[in-house]
Order: C-alpha cells, then structure tokens, then sequence
C-alpha cells in the first residue's frame, strides 16, 4: 500500500513538497525528515507541526539536531511522549496544533476532487507523479483565494 506525505507552509495553506512513500509506519518520518532537510537550513526559525504517529524519539531528535522545532502533537496513549515541556510550554506550539489539521483539507481534495482516491495509474513511479499533480494543482485552486483576501 501506498501513502501519500506533504510538507505545507501553515500562513496561507499551500503545499511545498509532496511525496509517495509505502505505508510501513516509518517511511512516512523518513519522508518528512527528508522534505524538512533542505528548509532546515533557512534563517528563520522553523517548525514541523505533524500528529501523533510523528511521536516518535528518533524523528523529534531528529529534527532537533536540524534546528527544527518539532510541533508533533503528543502521543500519551500508553506509553510517554518524545514531546516535553520544552516544546509545548510555548504558545506557537497551541497554534500549530490548530493549524496543522488544515493539512487534511487538501488530502481530501486530492481524494474526491483529483481523484486519487482510487487512481487509473498503476506502478508506484506512476502514482507518485499524479500524487504529486494533485497537490500542484490543491495550489492553484488556493490561488485565487488568497490573491482575493490580499486586495
């Protein structure tokens, strides 16, 4: 099974990286360590707001060693979190979590609207490439409305 990851800029919502990794439960942190990389070294400071199967030791100190503030939401359920009080303590932390679940509405719209859901192609190169037109064209639907709300 495949499983699609994108890497959004939480200000105006739009998809920066988009990417196809198998659905093994790691290879989803290694596709989002590997998206954040290349932006780790940007002057700003910069944030990774993902949920709770990102909770992980090995991906927030990961992300840590990169100067990336993780902003994963804490998985509590049994076990304890690799987010401390360090992280949550900050009120950009709060606003990240309300942020972040924007990301779901562009999955949905790459599933019903771009039709990925169930996709025509097959082969995983194939997949990819439609996964990834499908979130280059959730930005040009954004477009309008954000040119809209800056007149």
């Amino acid at each position: 099974m495949l499983y699609g990851t994108c890497l959004m800029e939480n200000r105006h919502g739009l998809l920066v990286d988009a990417c196809l990794t198998l659905a093994d439960g790691h290879a989803e942190r290694v596709a989002a360590l590997h998206m954040i990389e290349p932006r780790a070294e940007w002057p700003q400071a910069i944030t990774l707001g993902a949920d709770k199967a990102y909770d992980a030791e090995d991906f927030v100190n990961e992300l840590r060693s990169m100067g990336v503030t993780p902003h994963v939401a804490q998985n509590t359920s049994g076990r304890s979190s690799a987010i401390d009080g360090r992280t949550t303590r900050h009120s950009g932390y709060a606003v990240s979590q309300r942020i972040r679940k924007r990301i779901e509405e562009a999955f949905g719209w790459i599933k019903t609207v771009a039709g990925q859901r169930q996709t025509k192609f097959r082969g995983r190169d194939r997949v990819g490439w439609g996964f990834s037109f499908a979130a280059a064209a959730y930005n040009l639907v954004r477009l309008p409305k954000l040119i809209a709300g800056t007149n």
